[in-house]
């Protein structure tokens, strides 16, 4: 605004609409679809060796999901109010589909545990099968609700689902690592010394195969960055937010050098590869720089400028 010679500059600061509830609430559901896909997985491998991981995040994974969506009940302004939500919908937003997806999936997961701690396997493993696309549906869509987001550069990409998914497996590993290690050093002293061996040798393949899985995510987050890099200016604006800006900090030392390089280097070492300590260190890591990384899309994400 002129007057004269003198130029006036207006800088509004704008109240974020996402905050970090929304971001423990993707953090939460993808703990919660990582632990039943790994629950699923050890049930229809049927290996007895994999059956106390199986039963640990048959429960980890409804557990989860239930406390998941308190954080976006506490971030309604009218908390008590949350059950519009099945009753005003809106067929064209996904979150519709999330609430009735929030209610399908862990009355499916709770059904699901229930068949696996009573040895029923056949029907746990025909429950497992159908529960999967229902846990990957409900932490999907929370990557389909940020990339709908067309003015937003950081969200708005085909890749944020998929990135979503993977994160969520990755932590959701870590997690059945650290809860099965508690159980091996604590809470399993009933079981013989070839039976501690066995636990010990499934929890260490669980830490490797995480590593793996990291390294997936690492190549879908670098495509990601130079994507935004080489796109349009307000694109490239936020990737060097990532990079060299205020979320410098979170995401290249937290999210990637202390989540994701450090855990690998711990579980993949010729010498660390064997110890259970290790992995549960690499699998807390793990877990911090998936949180970071929920932080960095949600805030980071509303930090750049619309586009």
């Amino acid at each position: 605004m002129e007057h004269g010679d003198v130029n006036v500059v207006y800088s509004v600061e704008h109240q974020l609409p996402l905050v970090m509830y929304i971001g423990q609430y993707f953090f939460f559901t993808g703990l919660s679809a990582g632990s039943f896909v790994i629950s699923v997985i050890a049930t229809l491998l049927g290996r007895k060796e994999f059956k106390p991981v199986g039963k640990i995040t048959a429960l980890l994974a409804p557990a989860l999901l239930i406390i998941a969506p308190l954080n976006l009940i506490l971030d309604l302004e009218q908390p008590l109010r949350f059950w519009h939500l099945f009753l005003y919908y809106n067929w064209a937003s996904p979150i519709t589909y999330g609430s009735f997806l929030l209610t399908a999936y862990p009355v499916m997961g709770i059904i699901y545990a229930v068949m696996v701690y009573t040895n029923r396997q056949k029907a746990a493993k025909i429950l497992g099968v159908m529960g999967i696309p229902l846990a990957v549906s409900v932490h999907g869509y929370t990557g389909f609700i940020l990339a709908l987001a067309k003015a937003r550069a950081l969200w708005n990409t085909a890749a944020m689902p998929t990135i979503f998914l993977v994160s969520a497996m990755v932590s959701g590993i870590g997690l059945v690592v650290i809860v099965a290690a508690v159980r091996w050093k604590w809470f399993d002293k009933e079981a013989d010394e070839e039976q501690k061996a066995t636990d010990k040798k499934v929890i260490l393949q669980l830490s490797q195969i995480m590593a793996y899985v990291i390294m997936l995510d690492l190549f879908l987050i670098l495509s990601d960055i130079l994507v935004l890099l080489t796109a349009h200016a307000d694109a490239f604006e936020a990737g060097m937010l990532l990079l060299t800006g205020n979320f410098a900090f979170l995401f290249v030392g937290v999210e990637i050098i202390l989540g994701s390089f450090i855990p690998m280097l711990l579980v993949l070492g010729p010498k660390s590869r064997k110890s259970l300590t290790a992995a549960v260190i690499a699998s807390i890591l793990v877990n911090i720089g998936v949180y970071a990384m929920r932080f960095v899309m949600v805030i980071g994400g509303q930090t750049t400028p619309l586009s």
